[in-house]
């Protein structure tokens, strides 16, 4: 066997899942790729080379119908799959095609064949530099220089680009074959669903003649560039970008709003460059889906992680429980202990009910409060989940939640007939909680002990005096306060008691559990509503949060966070000042945050675009925890001396938006498109 065409195909396409066998016009991707190619002069045989791995074997079956010869290697290295079809069929000369050029032209092929053995080149291209359209690519080298690379490539992306060392390297003779004119900005490759739309776009154009060249389809562009709906994809554009990056453009084709939080949206930190995918996570650092290591100086799991990812002794009882067996018919006494143990923290409670979400615990507390007081009306101060009645507050206007919670957020799905029933106040503003007592009928407060700023305590007397007076059920949100400066709720440290407190996001560490907490005598309403759900009795939460608590204790997690995040506060005021930023600074000593008075999403995004480049995860915010150490915060501290100081050398929202290397982040809510 002389000329040895060798396809490269498989499944796991980042952007474009099973591409290979994606239906385009008569046939599936890969059968025209091997019926084009065996329109060749010059190639003897054809060799498709794919991966072992178990979502190929749809693959294996299309092959083995189109009876087409094939092996199975690596899927990472690339290079080594390549070796194994050498090793199997012996070629002097092996033809490299990828899977995802359809409409490859056979002539082009036979052209940089034909240059390869005229000027007894060692590797030979067309796309080094490319002068035809992307999806044309043919690369033609003998299986000595795949032998010599093989023994030198060490890289991975060298060994995952088999070709990548030929080019690059001073010891093989290479050349290149031109196009009559450039048409490398033409897109006919397949690496997108926008891209096989184009190409059946096209098969419509040139009605199933599978004679068509690359000048022919170069013509056509010229003729009708607008039948190219893949035209913003640039060549390569895939390249540059991270695997995060890769599987989150595939996530927003597949999950409503790309995921399950809009706090780990990617467009929420660095549109188009944040990692958006971790591989593992332990202490304070961070890898992502390439392996690359960052420091978490940013939400550490959204405010979950105080002992940091994967706290040994909270994993060890997880993972005893697991052994044992999570769920059953029978209930885990975990939930007992559980509820036993955070009454004891919180002695002017009674009861508690387990729920898993932040949003699941306000709705239940919402409910028994309503069932305790009769009354429908409910008066919020904070951000109390996505629930309807919370969301019902934005019916009667569409930013009566902004200054609660991220502005726009959009009631579609909400039933209007909620209405009215929901009314924010501010924090401290006792004047028009009163009003809203005085004018509905009030049967709920539910609100954070602190939102801003420092807990004000006579506001917060005067709202308990308002509930007593009123036979209002007053409820604490701590979801996110808990456990930051006290083993319990904020309001231990304060000394003002709710009838209802709900504990979450530290309380497992990770891991989802969340707490409904109360007076026996407001939470046995409970019982008079139907509040159930199966998932609120597996083991996991109650176990994680029974050892998170214990390791807390042990600990004293809550000095420590508050500690770090105060010095924290203190470096960002030191820092601002050293190069003249009006930064306003906010929140728990545990949960610190900044911002900049004007156009602080510009600013935002390019703390955070420059902070990845040194591997650290970082924005406007740090939720802290005890694997924040002195080394960890001086990396940061450094970094972020540097990043204010080039801030001041363009301290105009224009000029730093001309050092952006993308879109700036989302400030508020947003649909994705």
């Amino acid at each position: 066997m002389k000329n040895l065409a060798v396809i490269q195909a498989r499944m796991g396409s980042s952007r474009f899942p099973g591409k290979v066998l994606a239906q385009l016009g008569h046939a599936n991707v890969i059968t025209w790729v091997i019926e084009r190619v065996k329109r060749s002069k010059n190639v003897d045989d054809i060799v498709v080379a794919i991966p072992r791995n178990a979502g190929d074997d749809r693959l294996e079956k299309a092959l083995k119908e189109l009876g087409i010869t094939y092996l199975r290697g690596s899927e990472s290295d690339v290079l080594g799959r390549f070796v194994e079809v050498a090793d199997k069929f012996s070629p002097s000369t092996m033809i490299r095609i990828t899977a995802d050029c359809p409409f490859i032209d056979p002539d082009v092929i036979d052209k940089c064949i034909d240059k390869f053995y005229s000027q007894n080149l060692d590797y030979c291209c067309n796309v080094a530099p490319a002068t035809f359209p992307d999806g044309m690519d043919v690369e033609v080298f003998s299986a000595k220089t795949l032998y010599q690379v093989n023994s030198i490539a060490e890289k991975a992306d060298e060994r995952e680009h088999v070709t990548l060392a030929m080019r690059e390297s001073s010891l093989f003779k290479v050349g290149n074959v031109r196009a009559p004119r450039d048409w490398s900005s033409i897109r006919i490759t397949v690496d997108t669903r926008e891209d096989l739309s184009t190409l059946e776009r096209l098969i419509n154009q040139f009605k199933l003649d599978q004679t068509f060249t690359a000048e022919d389809i170069a013509l056509l562009h010229a003729k009708d560039g607008n039948t190219w709906e893949n035209r913003h994809l640039s060549r390569n554009f895939g390249a540059g970008i991270n695997s995060g990056q890769k599987l989150w453009q595939r996530a927003k084709k597949v999950i409503p709003g790309g995921n399950m939080l809009l706090s780990k949206r990617s467009e929420m930190f660095l549109p188009d460059q944040w990692p958006s995918y971790f591989d593992k996570a332990k202490g304070c650092h961070v890898w992502d889906l390439d392996g690359s290591e960052y420091l978490d100086m940013s939400l550490m799991g959204v405010g979950t992680n105080v002992l940091g990812y994967g706290n040994e002794a909270v994993d060890a009882a997880v993972q005893k429980t697991v052994e044992k067996g999570n769920l059953s018919t029978l209930n885990c006494p975990e939930e007992v202990l559980l509820a036993e143990r955070l009454v004891e923290l919180h002695p002017w409670s009674g009861m508690a009910r387990l729920a898993r979400t932040g949003g699941e615990a306000n709705a239940i507390s919402v409910r028994i409060a309503r069932s305790a007081s009769g009354k429908d009306h409910v008066a919020v101060c904070g951000y109390h989940g996505w629930h309807d009645w919370y969301l019902s507050a934005n019916l009667g206007a569409t930013d009566n939640l902004d200054g609660h919670i991220l502005p726009g957020l959009s009631t579609s799905g909400v039933p209007k007939n909620l209405r009215n029933t929901v009314h924010p106040f501010n924090y401290g503003d006792t004047d028009h909680l009163i009003d809203l007592v005085t004018n509905f009928q009030i049967g709920t407060i539910k609100m954070e002990v602190q939102r801003s700023t420092e807990p004000d305590l006579e506001f917060l007397k005067k709202v308990r005096e308002l509930a007593d007076s009123n036979g209002i059920v007053l409820i604490f949100d701590e979801c996110t306060s808990g456990f930051r400066e006290s083993l319990g709720g904020l309001h231990l440290n304060v000394g003002v008691y709710p009838d209802i407190c709900i504990l979450g996001k530290t309380l497992g560490n990770g891991y989802a559990i969340t707490a409904v907490l109360g007076s026996s005598e407001v939470m046995s309403y409970a019982q008079n509503s139907f509040i159930s759900s199966t998932f609120w009795t597996e083991r996991i939460g109650p176990t994680a949060a029974l050892a998170t608590l214990a390791e807390m204790e042990k600990t004293r997690s809550w000095e420590t966070i508050s500690s770090i995040g105060g010095q924290i506060k203190e470096v960002w005021r030191a820092l601002a000042e050293k190069h003249n930023l009006k930064i306003a600074i906010g929140g728990l000593d545990a949960l610190a945050n900044f911002s900049f008075e004007t156009e602080n999403a510009i600013f935002k995004t390019f703390i955070t675009q420059e902070m990845l480049k040194s591997k650290i995860l970082a924005s406007n915010a740090v939720y802290s925890c005890i694997e924040h150490k002195p080394d960890e915060l001086d990396r940061y501290f450094n970094q972020l001396d540097s990043v204010f100081n080039t801030i001041n050398l363009n301290n105009d929202a224009g000029k730093l938006r001309t050092l952006l290397d993308g879109p700036t982040c989302h400030d508020g809510f947003k649909r994705l498109n």
